[in-house]
């Protein structure tokens, strides 16, 4: 009963904390005075590096208790969560063995934390990421090893909504479908785009006319093969997929293409080209505007991430 209510002292004292300033950043974020930012828990447990990732898709950073606020509000929200293993923290050693800093490049030194007793221990000359345990001390861990985490986004004066509903000045809003599409030319596998676009807000870009095509075309076209980061420039990753590897290709939302409104593949496509044992089951989009099928591992490729103007907006 104790414990119960103090949890319940602890969360009554943390969310009347939290302001308006809520709508200014995105809905799944919930803005805390205490820290001047926005934080969101993750509840499902990832790797450091998934962590880091995916905050930093969301336009955070994998959170650290870099000072006393930003320590007590971690607590808190592990302690009302009931997190009893702990929350990775930003703070890491994988660029040189025991040089810890957050990833903001703060040294562990500068940061108002202590080890927990017996750490940090290295076990196995493998742990190089650092949790935040419940009573506030820190432990050394395998990066590999999966934990819930915190992102954090601190509040700046550059903090601004775009007509498409984010701070991302690289979504544009095309009038043609009235969705916003963003052009991403550093390449990442289907996966780990699919996983970006979501953390943005949106989805691998869903082609549902000729007209849509037409616009990812001009779109690609911005953006020619000098200036894509990934070993092939063409095509780029949408949001269709070959889901029961069958030949039966839907889009990310559960549509056939023909359900969708566009299925328009080139002379020859889809090939399914073997790489080992798998075949091509993810979707692409040639520079001509034809689909594309591709693998969803072992290749990097630029990809095209879609959303709605209204997709991270709090509801009235």
């Amino acid at each position: 009963m104790v414990k119960l209510l103090t949890k319940s002292i602890l969360a009554l004292l943390f969310f009347t904390s939290v302001s308006a300033e809520s709508r200014e950043y995105r809905f799944d974020y919930t803005y805390n005075n205490e820290i001047a930012g926005w934080w969101k828990l993750h509840r499902i447990p990832g790797t450091w590096n998934e962590a880091r990732l995916r905050c930093h898709a969301e336009g955070a950073v994998l959170a650290s208790p870099l000072n006393e606020h930003l320590l007590r509000v971690m607590k808190t929200i592990v302690a009302t969560n009931s997190l009893q293993c702990g929350i990775y923290s930003g703070i890491h050693a994988t660029l040189s063995k025991g040089v810890y800093n957050s990833v903001e490049g703060v040294p562990l030194s500068r940061i108002p934390v202590s080890w927990a007793p017996g750490e940090p221990d290295n076990y196995e000359n493998n742990e190089s990421c650092l949790l935040l345990i419940p009573n506030g001390t820190m432990a050394d861990v395998n990066c590999t090893q999966v934990f819930p985490y915190i992102c954090y986004k601190k509040k700046t004066q550059s903090v601004v909504q775009t007509t498409c509903g984010t701070t991302d000045t690289k979504y544009f809003l095309e009038p043609r479908t009235g969705s916003c599409y963003k052009f991403h030319y550093i390449g990442q596998t289907w996966h780990q785009a699919y996983m970006t676009c979501a953390a943005e807000g949106g989805h691998l870009a869903i082609i549902n006319s000729a007209t849509e095509a037409q616009a990812l075309k001009e779109l690609f076209a911005k953006y020619p093969a000098n200036t894509i980061m990934a070993k092939y420039k063409d095509p780029a990753l949408v949001g269709f997929l070959d889901w029961s590897k069958d030949n039966t290709w839907f889009t990310i939302h559960g549509e056939t293409l023909d359900e969708a409104g566009y299925n328009n593949w080139p002379a020859g496509q889809p090939d399914n080209m073997k790489h080992g044992n798998q075949g091509e089951q993810c979707g692409g989009l040639f520079r001509s505007g034809y689909l594309d099928d591709v693998w969803c591992e072992h290749l990097t490729l630029p990809f095209i991430c879609e959303k709605s103007p209204d997709s991270l907006l709090t509801e009235e």
